[in-house]
């Protein structure tokens, strides 16, 4: 396979959203947006790797910042030996990608980030 075809058969941030789903690395990812997405407003949370979200109960602080911005997350970190159940995100409702859950939280907030804004 030579660079071009490489650069074809990677999946772009959406495709893999999709794949990844749940587990300690998503709900880290999820504490870094919403750490940055809502500073300075009530119902942030802190930022954290899946190391910690393995070991500590952190899902209730994670999903507490999501429902600050209207969706009802259920967070299924696992622990130190399960990567546990994807994540669910719900808007009114009606279950959402995870993709959708972070557009309409930055719709809510009025504040659009770029995945290198939170991400670091």
């Amino acid at each position: 396979m030579d660079n071009k075809e490489l650069a074809n058969s990677k999946l772009n941030d959406q495709e893999l959203e999709d794949v990844v789903g749940g587990s300690a690395g998503t709900t880290a990812e999820d504490s870094r947006f919403l750490n940055v997405l809502l500073a300075g407003m009530p119902g942030r949370c802190d930022r954290y790797g899946s190391f910690r979200i393995r070991f500590e109960n952190l899902d209730s602080e994670i999903a507490g910042a999501w429902k600050s911005v209207g969706v009802d997350a259920t967070i299924h970190s696992g622990g130190p030996i399960s990567s546990g159940r994807a994540n669910t995100y719900k808007i009114n409702g009606k279950e959402v990608s995870h993709y959708e859950a972070m557009q309409h939280a930055m719709n809510v907030v009025g504040k659009q980030l770029s995945r290198k804004d939170w991400d670091w």
